[in-house]
């Protein structure tokens, strides 16, 4: 990871926001930051796959190829359905300004409700597409001459009926924060004969953290795969209570979502806060109360030295 700068990374949680006069400060523990230059993100691991069911009873199955493109189960799209109720009911969904998913073939897509997302789900089996579809897309489908679903029915041989595009925020496939990388004919990024190790994945991590800051949006979720967030998020909590860090590292759960903040001490991100004000106007004089004081001790010496 040499070379990498490393941001800041805390469970939302942990983590308090203030406004003082003109400011607003996120507080971390002993940190305090200006808060143009912090984000939320929400980091959700796929529903259950195919590939799941085989691998949890023997882990040599999440090699094999046929699990390659596994879809999401019966049992996982209900995860998935719970986890939409959640991130309605909670308010989430009208804070989210962006939702990025793991590819696991060389593929990028933009979606929104203009955007040809459906086609993907169509000809790809994409649990994590999936999974953001149905837990941030816009319901059950309804057909309608100016909403294009995000996802057809039955896509995948998924037996759903189609996911509306209606008030969804946008979805890409950013290939970043996928899985190991493994070997593909449409891949620039994988070698030959060799599984990218778990080191690579952390660093490919952070990358996507700080790929993160040229990002316009401030409040972000990110559907991927359990590797890839256990890996990277082991990179951060070294400057927290053991309790936080094993917090921050616990490995996620089918649908699990949770929520971070993520930091920018290095200055890669551009944003100024939009809550900060600057004061003064209009413009008046605006000594500090110590150095008035002082002033008037020193104009209050010079008189009575005058007066001698």
């Amino acid at each position: 990871m040499d070379g990498v700068a490393v941001p800041s990374l805390y469970p939302l949680n942990r983590c308090k926001t203030i406004h003082l006069v003109g400011i607003s400060l996120v507080f971390h523990f002993m940190y305090d930051v200006r808060r143009g230059f912090e984000a939320v993100i929400h980091l959700v691991r796929h529903a259950q796959g195919l590939h799941n069911v085989d691998g949890d009873k023997n882990y040599k199955a999440y090699l094999s190829p046929e699990y390659f493109d596994a879809p999401v189960t019966q049992l996982g799209w209900l995860q998935i359905e719970n986890l939409h109720k959640h991130v309605h009911n909670s308010g989430l969904f009208k804070r989210i300004d962006l939702v990025i998913a793991s590819p696991l073939l060389r593929y990028c897509c933009t979606c929104s409700a203009d955007s040809l997302l459906w086609i993907s789900c169509h000809v790809l089996v994409l649990r994590t597409l999936q999974t953001a579809v149905g837990v941030f897309g816009g319901g059950d489908y309804v057909d309608r001459m100016d909403i294009v679903p995000l996802m057809v029915a039955n896509a995948g041989n998924s037996e759903r009926g189609a996911i509306s595009s209606l008030n969804s925020p946008p979805i890409i496939a950013v290939e970043l924060c996928r899985e190991h990388l493994i070997e593909s004919d449409e891949d620039v990024l994988w070698k030959a004969n060799v599984r990218e190790t778990n080191e690579e994945v952390a660093a490919r991590g952070l990358k996507f953290m700080n790929w993160l800051w040229t990002r316009k949006e401030k409040e972000i979720a990110i559907v991927t795969h359990r590797g890839f967030l256990n890996h990277t998020l082991n990179a951060f909590g070294n400057d927290c209570h053991p309790f936080v860090k094993k917090e921050i590292c616990k490995h996620f759960a089918n649908c699990e979502l949770r929520s971070m903040v993520i930091i920018d001490r290095s200055m890669t991100g551009s944003d100024s806060s939009s809550t900060n004000y600057p004061g003064k106007i209009p413009s008046a004089l605006d000594l500090p109360a110590d150095i008035a004081e002082r002033s008037h001790e020193k104009e209050d010496a010079d008189t009575n030295s005058v007066d001698r």
